[in-house]
């Protein structure tokens, strides 16, 4: 198998796995009767986002082969993380007038997520060195 075949193969296979799973998680989110708020999209950006920034500071220390990197960073948590959904949720909230909820629904995706990749990374690089 050629390599451009193989690395579509990983970032599909991944992706199947991973939207299933941001799938699975508003399920669980929904039949816990968390509707008022978009917190299945906000749950699974948070842990895509820390577990992409494992991802990364692992792949600084360790080498990680593409087939892995593609699986794994592309495909299951690009399809896992839901920036579009995000999106979309955003516009919804402000469009019914609820800018309160779509300010905060930007505040807390954008600032935990990112502080999850930042704490993903410090929590490797204390435990591995």
């Amino acid at each position: 198998m050629n390599n451009l075949l193989l690395h579509f193969f990983c970032v599909a296979a991944g992706g199947a796995i991973g939207a299933s799973a941001r799938f699975a998680m508003v399920l669980a989110m929904q039949s816990f009767g968390f509707r008022a708020f978009p917190f299945a999209t906000l749950t699974v950006n948070i842990i895509g986002s820390f577990f992409l920034g494992l991802l990364l500071a692992y792949a600084e220390q360790q080498p990680v082969s593409e087939t892995t990197r593609l699986f794994l960073g592309v495909g299951l948590l690009g399809a896992f993380t839901t920036f579009s959904t995000f999106s979309v949720e955003v516009v919804a909230l402000a469009s019914q007038g609820e800018l309160f909820k779509a300010a905060l629904h930007i505040a807390f995706n954008v600032i935990i997520c990112i502080a999850a990749v930042f704490a993903a990374m410090m929590l490797y690089s204390t435990t591995v060195k």
